[in-house]
């Protein structure tokens, strides 16, 4: 569904500080992906520029996070461990009860959304070949975003 562009995505939309151009929304992938305009993965190793490198350690610092805050909800509800064998209307209607439930929990016990919120967040072959192009051009937009004034972090060049 992704590759054919019928996975139901918010509208593109700009970046904070921005005012064009709208930018799609992504996932985060490594290698092991193909890039394309929903899906972004890091550039290959060799030669990279100081803002490839700075795109290659957000994107990267991003799916950690992603990775982090799944496995403490997977950890709490053991479920999503394994397959899950449920119609999919079901499926999407237990891991949102399972998001919901562990919102609450962590509310209950006191943990302040605030500060993480603040400190952590950072088909067919033509069709392919399209997305690569399309996937490339949204690739280097974050990578000059990530370098601008408005999408640069004060230690991303200490980081890479």
């Amino acid at each position: 569904m992704l590759l054919n562009n019928t996975l139901d995505l918010p509208d593109n939309t700009t970046l904070p500080g921005t005012t064009s151009p709208a930018m799609p929304f992504v996932f985060v992938g490594d290698e092991a992906f193909a890039l394309g305009e929903h899906l972004m993965r890091p550039y290959s190793s060799r030669g990279l520029s100081i803002a490839r490198r700075v795109f290659n350690y957000r994107l990267t610092r991003a799916r950690r996070v992603v990775e982090c805050a799944f496995g403490i909800l997977a950890n709490k509800w053991r479920f999503l461990h394994t397959p899950i064998h449920l119609k999919l209307e079901t499926a999407i209607s237990a891991v949102k009860a399972a998001c919901v439930l562990h919102n609450f929990v962590r509310e209950r016990d006191g943990y302040n959304f605030e500060d993480s919120l603040s400190h952590s967040l950072e088909s067919h072959l033509p069709s392919v070949v399209r997305g690569h192009r399309q996937g490339a051009a949204v690739r280097k937009l974050f990578t000059a975003y990530f370098m601008s004034p408005h999408g640069a972090l004060p230690w991303q060049l200490e980081a890479i």
